[in-house]
């Protein structure tokens, strides 16, 4: 199936779980938006992480290989971190599990940040702001942002809460921010209705043959 046909699925509340869902089966067929260079680079943009500018000037820079070879190391480092939340999710993050995530911090040392101060005018009055700007030196400073993404994700998130839909064919996570913690589907449109419609099949299924 043709990734650009469906948009990317943005449902997990956490970036970093909504890049480990950019692969995933939202109606009979696996769709891997990350498939090539161009797929990264679309999906980047929608995810908000990279601003379009920025992703011109990448593709401007790299060739069609450059951009599915990092497309490639974005899907290894995908399902590398896949692995990590799959083993963890659902109780505490401990101190020694930082061992298992020195690849991240060896990626996140590659990134090329400065700061620079910015003007703006509101209301007659300019006000001064200092901005964190990144050098786009080539195609593999796009891992940064993701980098960061899953970074937050490990700081910022309580594992506890951090789940499975409970759809039996769906692959996506999230983080369940509801007050009770009682979210159980990554979305009623995709997950959460066809639950409704199966348990309604089968409850009629039972009465008719009671």
């Amino acid at each position: 199936m043709d990734y650009r046909q469906i948009p990317a699925i943005f449902v997990a509340d956490a970036p970093g779980l909504d890049f480990l869902n950019s692969i995933a089966t939202p109606v009979a067929e696996e769709i891997d938006w990350l498939e090539n260079g161009e797929g990264l680079l679309a999906w980047l943009q929608q995810a908000g992480m990279v601003a379009a500018v920025a992703l011109t000037a990448v593709r401007a820079q790299s060739s069609p290989a450059e951009l599915d070879a990092v497309a490639a190391q974005a899907r290894a480092l995908r399902d590398w971190f896949r692995e990590f939340v799959q083993k963890r999710k659902g109780r505490p993050l401990a101190a020694k599990d930082l061992n298992e995530l020195a690849p991240l911090n060896q990626l996140l040392e590659r990134d090329d940040q400065y700061a620079e101060i910015v003007a703006s005018v509101t209301d007659g009055e300019a006000i001064f702001e200092l901005r964190t700007k990144r050098r786009w030196k080539s195609a593999e400073s796009l891992l940064i942002p993701i980098a960061e993404a899953l970074a937050r994700l490990v700081c910022d998130e309580d594992f506890t809460q951090v789940k499975a839909c409970e759809g039996p064919r769906c692959t996506l996570m999230f983080a369940d921010h509801t007050r009770g913690h009682a979210r159980r589907w990554c979305s009623m449109a995709i997950c959460g209705n066809r639950a409704k419609v199966a348990a309604h099949r089968k409850r009629a299924r039972e009465q008719h043959s009671s």
